[in-house]
């Protein structure tokens, strides 16, 4: 038997060993532990997230989901359920806890293993710098990094650290991220029995997450409430009530404030080409786009209503299915009630799991939900929605639903419900939400439209992009038609024609023969006959006149004269690709395709007086700290802009505030601006305003008087009362495609709609390749299927902007013209009006006869002209 002294030493000259193999061991593996002073400076890898110039949130982009919080931040409850729950003795131990090691040893070496030994700064060892490997060798490293973690930072520091980095399931990774999945959240809005569910989640987040399993969140949930009421943390009151409240968790994602997926989109693909895309989707960046709030929701609301008004006025193209087909449906019989007629039908009742089953299964968008029909009335329809809740959709809400025949023609207009639906169909409603006409709440029926739409809006004096929308549905199709469809532009390219007629000697009181052109094409060998649309002809024109009324043999008389190369060559200063301009007298009918945003860009140069701006999503990147890394300086539509516009200094600039990493122009450091530069000149001054006079015309009439009984084919816009706007429709061969730009000084817009693929079969209707004609409004161009979208959008914004008219730059002059010669004129009747000339253009000649009556008839003859191409 030893004794007591023999025993001492041999545990002493144990200790010493196994401190000396400690030791050893250290030494051996110092040179492969990772340095961790990283950690007094962690980059946390955080999404990237896109805001609105007026910081609303439109998206996020990034795999990880994080948001950092400082220890001030961390509330004290989610504190103290970590530290019951992972490590009670945090604040007591070096880093490894004696207490805690020797109960998980002897629990290994009996069998009875009641959880590990690791710390939270264990924890943050292993999160940071080692694999979730279980073997020997990475728990002495973790047990080494741990020693080194506790010498270099404080408890505070550390538990930060922890609450930052953990897993949490659904990429979540940190509890502020996970406040925000779970429960849609900032953390210190969370309950007590909330904290306790994300406090349980460590051990296991896949196994005890809420939205996997109820069932084991609430006993883990359990657990962590006992340990907390154990520990001191909570009384017993706390733990009853926590422990019984329901587990309210769902998936979230992030607060979309703003709906803008094109936008998102435009400003994602950016910041990859700036960025790359591992930087970009961990950098945490701050992107804030151009856009404003207002004006997104606005340009949102214009392409979708329009886009669905244009679709029922083609006709309804009946239920996506029915669950009761014709073949199972007995006679229809009628009874009365006190306040309409029910017919009931001899059918097999649809039950609610048949219901969710044929709802789940719809692909919807936007505002357009499924629905069921469950019981047709005389006048009404009951339907069922998901969650099984009920609605009725009444006559106002589907009277509109002629049977569809196809885009040319429709049905006759219903005069009963079952005229329209069935017991049984499955269709798309939407629910209204107009307060202004007592609708809030009600359903309509309604249909994915087929057509497709896009707006974009900019500002004239520096190509910031104040609202987009490329699409119905992002969610339907990613396709962006402000950037990526190039179209057929139809009339919309007259303005540049005329502005290219004005740069080589014509006026707005020049005289063009608005008659028949038949010209023999040698290439086709056919006779080539552009019309105007309607098919009126009014002999000599004037331009003003010419344009407003968009004449369509006038425009090709005028490209004829100027010549093709001097057109295309003046079409190209306002941006447009000389290589994708036809080179044929078509161009003057519209036959070039751009984007719409290539189009609101050269119609820009109309309204800020003549400067080719350079349209931009990006006004500033801020870093995961807040600092500003990124300012926009584009080019302005100014001379000279207040400094030099020496292309050599804005070069100097841009190269002295480059990030090598991510060739961003930063902010200088004394918040100094970056000098402005001046937009290259595409047009004089005078030339840009002759156009914007005639545009104007377009909207106002031309004689610049509503009660001249003239109006041009904008004229809708009037609607809008505003004096300093102008406009131009268009409409492309056979009506593919239909257009309307417009502008006031401070901002342009421009509309379109279409098919994305005019030709397409579908089903049992096949499109004629063109936007058609329906029993309401006649025939679909510019001024009725696109002008809506631009109407509805403006109204908007242009409350937020101040009248301001056009300003004549110098060396543009007034004179008293003769409406039908466009000479010069002593009279001030009717024969007569002012019209602006640049000077060294004005008339020198006096009319030598009375065409007073000619004007009078002619003014009768051409109102209310319609343009269609």
């Amino acid at each position: 038997m030893l004794s007591v002294k023999k025993l001492f030493k041999l545990t002493v000259t144990l200790g010493f060993i196994i401190v000396f193999g400690i030791f050893v061991l250290y030494l051996t593996l110092r040179d492969e532990l990772p340095d961790i002073k990283s950690l007094k400076d962690v980059q946390w890898q955080t999404p990237m997230k896109i805001y609105s110039i007026d910081g609303s949130l439109i998206s996020q982009f990034g795999e990880k989901k994080r948001k950092p919080l400082t220890f001030d931040e961390i509330p004290q409850q989610l504190i103290d359920a970590l530290l019951a729950t992972e490590d009670d003795r945090f604040y007591f131990h070096f880093g490894v806890d004696p207490i805690g090691m020797a109960r998980a040893v002897i629990g290994q070496i009996t069998g009875n293993s009641r959880g590990g030994a690791s710390t939270i700064t264990m924890q943050v060892a292993r999160n940071f710098f080692l694999t979730r490997e279980q073997t020997y060798i990475r728990k002495v490293r973790e047990i080494f990094l741990s020693f080194h973690i506790e010498s270099l930072l404080t408890k505070n520091e550390i538990l930060t650290l922890y609450v930052n980095k953990i897993p949490l399931g659904h990429r979540s990774f940190g509890f502020g991220a996970a406040a925000q999945v779970y429960y849609g959240k900032d953390i210190d809005q969370l309950s007590l029995a909330q904290i306790a569910v994300l406090a349980g989640l460590p051990k296991a987040p896949s196994t005890y997450n809420p939205i996997r399993s109820i069932k084991k969140a609430k006993l883990r949930r359990t657990t962590v409430l006992q340990r907390m009421l154990v520990s001191g943390y909570i009384t017993e009151q706390e733990y009853q009530q926590a422990k019984t409240a329901a587990i309210t968790s769902k998936r979230h994602g992030a607060k979309i404030e703003l709906n803008a997926p094109y936008i998102a989109e435009m400003a994602h693909q950016e910041m990859l080409t700036r960025y790359g895309k591992e930087q970009a989707y961990t950098g945490g960046f701050k992107v804030f786009t151009t856009v404003t709030n207002k004006l997104q929701q606005a340009a949102h609301a214009a392409v979708t209503t329009n886009l669905l008004r244009y679709d029922q006025r083609h006709g309804y193209r009946g239920a996506i299915i029915s669950l009761r087909p014709s073949g199972e449906l007995a006679d229809i019989t009628s009874s009365k009630t006190n306040d309409n007629t029910q017919l009931s039908t001899n059918y097999s009742p649809l039950i609610a799991e048949e219901i969710a089953t044929a709802l789940s299964a719809v692909h919807y968008y936007q505002m357009l939900v499924p629905a069921v029909v469950t019981q047709v009335n005389e006048r009404t329809v009951n339907i069922t929605l998901q969650n099984n809740e009920e609605a009725i959709i009444p006559w106002a809400g589907m009277a509109w639903a002629r049977p569809y025949i196809n885009d040319q023609k429709q049905g006759q207009a219903p005069k009963i419900a079952s005229e329209i639906v069935r017991y049984g169909d499955v269709i798309l409603v939407n629910k209204i939400v107009d307060s202004s006409k007592n609708l809030v709440g009600e359903y309509h029926l309604s249909q994915l439209p087929r057509a497709s739409a896009a707006i974009v809006s900019l500002s004239p004096d520096n190509g910031a992009i104040k609202a987009a929308v490329g699409g119905f549905s992002f969610k339907q199709s990613q396709f962006n038609r402000v950037t990526q469809a190039k179209r057929q532009v139809g009339s919309n390219i007259k303005p540049f024609i005329y502005s290219a007629a004005l740069a080589n000697g014509y006026t707005l009181a020049s005289l063009i023969n608005d008659a028949p052109i038949n010209q023999w094409d040698k290439s086709s060998g056919v006779v080539w006959r552009p019309k105007n649309s309607p098919e009126i002809y009014v002999g000599p024109i004037r331009m003003r006149l010419a344009l407003a009324q968009s004449k369509n043999v006038v425009a090709v008389r005028l490209l004829k004269s100027i010549g093709i190369s001097k057109t295309v060559d003046h079409l190209s200063s306002f941006g447009f690709s000389p290589d994708e301009l036809p080179r044929n007298e078509s161009l003057a009918l519209g036959s070039a395709s751009l984007t719409p945003l290539e189009l609101v860009t050269g119609f820009a140069t109309f309204a800020n007086g003549g400067f080719l701006i350079e349209p931009y999503l990006i006004e500033r990147i801020e870093n995961a700290h807040g600092k500003v890394i990124y300012q926009a300086n584009p080019v302005l539509a100014c001379e000279p802009c207040e400094i030099s516009t020496n292309s050599n200094e804005k070069e100097q600039y841009i190269n002295s505030n480059i990030d090598k990493n991510s060739t961003s122009t930063l902010v200088d450091e004394k918040n100094i601006s970056p000098p402005l530069i001046s937009a290259p000149r595409a047009i004089s001054a005078q030339n840009a305003f002759l156009i914007t006079q005639a545009l104007n015309s377009a909207i106002w009439g031309a004689d610049w008087s509503v009660d001249s009984g003239w109006r041009g084919t904008g004229w809708r816009a009037r609607s809008l009362n505003r004096r300093d706007i102008g406009g131009k429709t268009g409409t492309t061969n056979e009506a593919k495609d239909a257009w309307f730009s417009g502008f006031t000084r401070r901002l342009v817009t421009t509309s379109w709609i279409g098919f994305d693929d005019p030709s397409r079969n579908l089903g049992k209707s096949v499109y004629n390749k063109n936007l058609g004609k329906n029993q309401i409004t006649g025939k679909e161009f510019g001024a009725k299927s696109a002008q809506p979208a631009w109407i509805s959008f403006m109204k908007v914004a242009l409350t937020d902007i101040a009248n301001e008219n056009f300003e004549a730059p110098a060396e543009i002059v007034s004179v008293r013209i003769d409406k039908a010669t466009g000479k010069l004129t002593t009279k001030t009747n009717k024969s007569s009006l002012f019209e602006y000339f640049q000077m060294g253009t004005v008339p020198t000649e006096y009319i030598s006869t009375d065409n007073s009556v000619d004007i009078f008839q002619n003014e009768d003859g051409v109102n209310d002209q319609e343009e269609l191409f």
